[in-house]
């Protein structure tokens, strides 16, 4: 009878949970590192911001692991945001909306901890710290308050770690690093009382962008939204008598003056970086088998396993897509866990990194940017489900 191999899960948000109820059904020993006292991961509410390094670009700072603002709505229906086992639609905790707020996700996901047995296996307040390579296991050493450093080996590593706490900012545009005004990064955004009759340039156009400046336009005198993409409409925002929509910023001077490339210019108080996020993994220590360049983590097997440690390490999370998150996050933390517990083989070392080259050929073939790299478009998607369904067929 094989024996149950000693797993280490780094972090208890989604990808987290799912992984650890996937490794438990397979019998594997699980231990859950959650630097916090309470599992979500991304979906934990902290009103607290990095005071003071609102863009969040000194490694050293104190960093603050939520991102959330107060006042945030799922942009997916409960339908998209359930497991193919544990419906969201059907379990209610206070708020029914079909859009519901970030406390009804964070206690949806507490439900599915307990009644999967995911709790029971969490080390809440440890923080990993460093997780090494060593003889075909890892060293994963971790911190806590109470107890300080300590160390443990394992048999394979999954991370986890979610990556909406690493801030990118536009640093590119003209005049911004000198401007002596106010500047700050949306991970650092809770609450619109701080831009109280403010003129206020939103950098960004996806869907924290959007949700934000509509939240600031509550108080702010003006909200002026700034866009790269060239297919916006410049014009004032529909239902909304103080907030603008324009192409991207050209420069920025040190008296507050913002230009845009549609020709206007205004006077701001504050610049808000809504401009995403850095895959960040400072604890992970693989000689530089697996790197990050340019949000790229490479390489990776079916962005999932580095081919060069598979398949005792791996990612689980990496991939984003704006309408089905939650069932690839399923599917992958499923293979990940069938994968470690042998139950399907992973291509030689050789062909995953010749398969990972042809994907990266394919991306820059086709003008997507490295940091896009593992981003799931239309075709991908389908091909994800179409083999996933072939695998489980023959397995179960």
């Amino acid at each position: 009878m094989t024996h149950p191999l000693n797993v280490a899960v780094i972090g208890a948000g989604i990808c987290g949970l799912l992984t650890t109820r996937e490794l438990l059904r397979e019998k594997q020993q699980v231990t859950v590192f959650e630097k916090s006292d309470k599992v979500g991961g991304t979906w934990v509410y902290d009103p607290r911001v990095e005071a003071e390094d609102l863009l969040g670009l000194d490694p050293n700072r104190s960093i603050v692991h939520s991102s959330l603002y107060s006042s945030l709505r799922t942009n997916l229906p409960r339908p998209l945001m359930s497991f193919s086992d544990f419906s969201f639609e059907d379990k209610f905790y206070g708020d029914p909306r079909m859009f519901p707020g970030h406390e009804e996700v964070q206690k949806f996901l507490e439900h599915f901890a307990k009644e999967f047995g995911v709790s029971e296996v969490i080390r809440f307040n440890s923080e990993v710290v460093r997780v090494d390579f060593k003889n075909d296991g890892f060293v994963v050493e971790w911190s806590t308050i109470e107890a300080g450093l300590k160390d443990e080996v394992f048999d394979a590593v999954v991370v986890c770690n979610g990556h909406h706490t690493e801030p990118r900012v536009a640093d590119d545009i003209p005049g911004i690093k000198e401007w002596s005004r106010k500047q700050l990064h949306s991970h650092n955004y809770r609450v619109p009382e701080p831009f109280r009759d403010q003129v206020v340039v939103v950098i960004g156009n996806g869907p924290s962008a959007r949700d934000i400046s509509k939240d600031i336009a509550k108080v702010a005198r003006e909200v002026h939204l700034a866009s790269r993409s060239s297919d916006v409409k410049v014009s004032k925002v529909d239902g909304y008598e103080n907030m603008w929509q324009h192409l991207k910023i050209t420069r920025v001077f040190d008296n507050g003056t913002v230009v845009f490339q549609d020709g206007d210019s205004i006077e701001a108080d504050t610049i808000l970086h809504c401009t995403g996020y850095k895959y960040h993994f400072p604890f992970l220590r693989t000689n530089d088998l697996v790197h990050v360049d340019n949000n790229r983590v490479d390489p990776l097997y079916k962005h999932v396993f580095p081919p060069q440690l598979a398949p005792r390490l791996a990612f689980v999370g990496l991939t984003f897509n704006q309408r089905l998150i939650f069932p690839i996050l399923e599917l992958q933390s499923k293979w990940a866990a069938l994968v470690i517990s042998g139950k399907i083989l992973l291509p030689s070392e050789d062909n995953m990194l010749a398969e990972v080259h042809e994907h990266y050929r394919e991306l820059d073939e086709n003008g997507f940017p490295k940091s896009l790299t593992h981003s799931l478009w239309h075709k991908v998607i389908i091909s994800i489900f179409v083999v996933t369904l072939h695998i489980f067929s023959n397995i179960y």
